[in-house]
C-alpha cells in the first residue's frame, strides 16, 4: 500500500483510512447499479472523508458517465490520477533544473501543532541520508520550545544548527544562516517558521519578511515553500493551505499525522489548489515521511480486492 515503510513491505495501511474512505468506496463499488441513491451515497461518502466540494463535484460529474459500478470506479480512478499528474511532472521538472552547486532553501510553514519541527527533522533524515549537507534553522523565534526542540534534533541528527535567543528577528536567523550555507558548503538549508494564528495578516507578513530577507542573502531564494498540515483536521487543513498559498505562494505540501484519525480525503482535497504533495507522514520514526506516489494512493483508495 501506498504508506508502507520502504523496508518493511508487511506493514499496514492506517486502519482508520482503510476502513474510511477506501472501505467505503468498496463496499460502494459492489453496487449492482449507478443511479440517484448510489451517486448521493459516493457523495456523502467523499464530502464526510475531507474530500473537498470542487474535487467532488469533479469526481461525481465522472462517474455520472459509467453505466455500471465497476465502470464507476475505473472512472473515478482515472479522473482521480488527473488531480495529481500534472503536478507530479511539475515536481520532477524542478528537481532536474535545481542548481547542485549552491545549497537548495526551503521555507518550511505551518500553523503550530502540525507536526512542522519533527516533519523538519524527518526531512533532514532523509537528505542525510542521501549523502546531503544538512543545515537546520530556527526561524520561529516566538516560541523557545521550538528553538529548543530543532536544537535536540540537530544533535540527534548529527546537522548543524543555526539559532538564536527567543524574541530575536526571524528575518535576521534566516539571513545569517543562508549567508553560512553558501560559505561553508551545505547542500539542503531547512528553515522553521513561526505558526502561530494562521489567520492574523500580522504573521504572513512576517513570513514575507523573511522570504524577502533570503533573497537578499542568496538571489532566486528560497528555492522552496513547503507547507505542513495535519491530516486529522479535515477542511481546516485545507483552508490554511489556501490562505499560506495565496500569501506565499507554495511549491509543496507536506501532509503530515496520517497514521492518526484522518480519513485520507485530505489528500484529494489538497489537490484543489494544484500545489504538489511532496510527502505524507505516516508514523513517528524518521522513516515514516514518504514521498507521495499519486498512482499508489489512488490504486490502494480505489482497489476493487478483498
Amino acid at each position: 500500500m501506498w504508506w508502507r515503510k520502504k523496508k518493511d513491505k508487511s506493514a499496514p495501511m492506517t486502519a482508520d483510512t482503510k476502513d474510511g474512505l477506501g472501505q467505503k468506496l468498496k463496499s460502494l463499488f459492489r453496487r449492482s447499479t449507478v443511479d440517484g441513491e448510489f451517486l448521493a451515497e459516493l457523495e456523502e461518502t467523499l464530502l464526510t472523508s475531507d474530500v473537498g466540494i470542487a474535487t467532488c463535484e469533479r469526481l461525481i460529474d465522472a462517474v455520472k458517465t459509467a453505466k455500471t459500478p465497476d465502470q464507476a470506479r475505473d472512472v473515478m480512478r482515472d479522473e482521480m490520477m488527473k488531480l495529481f499528474e500534472s503536478k507530479e511532472s511539475e515536481v520532477r521538472s524542478q528537481k532536474s533544473e535545481s542548481n547542485t552547486s549552491e545549497p537548495q532553501i526551503i521555507l518550511v510553514l505551518g500553523v503550530n501543532g502540525v507536526g512542522k519541527t519533527t516533519t523538519i527533522a524527518k526531512l533532514a533524515h532523509r537528505f542525510k541520508n542521501e549523502g546531503k549537507k544538512v543545515l537546520l534553522v530556527a526561524g520561529d523565534t516566538f516560541r523557545a520550545a521550538a528553538i529548543e526542540q530543532l536544537g535536540i534534533w540537530g544533535e540527534r541528527l548529527g546537522c548543524d544548527v543555526v539559532a538564536q535567543k527567543i524574541g530575536a528577528d526571524s528575518a535576521a536567523v534566516a539571513f545569517d544562516a543562508v549567508e553560512k550555507a553558501r560559505a561553508k558548503g551545505y547542500d539542503m538549508v531547512l528553515v522553521d517558521t513561526a505558526g502561530r494564528m494562521h489567520t492574523k495578516q500580522n504573521l504572513m507578513e512576517e513570513l514575507k519578511k523573511i522570504d524577502r530577507v533570503i533573497g537578499k542573502a542568496y538571489p532566486g531564494a528560497p528555492h522552496d515553500r513547503w507547507l505542513v498540515i495535519d491530516a486529522t483536521v479535515g477542511q481546516n487543513g485545507l483552508n490554511q493551505a489556501r490562505e499560506f498559498h495565496q500569501a506565499m505562494g507554495l511549491t509543496g505540501i507536506i501532509v503530515a499525522k496520517l497514521d492518526g484519525t484522518a480519513k485520507g480525503g485530505i489528500i484529494c482535497s489538497v489537490a484543489e489548489l494544484g500545489v504538489p504533495i511532496i510527502s505524507i507522514g505516516v508514523g513517528e520514526s524518521m522513516e515514516d515521511l514518504l514521498p507521495f506516489d499519486a498512482k499508489a494512493f489512488t490504486a490502494s483508495v480505489m482497489s476493487d480486492d478483498g
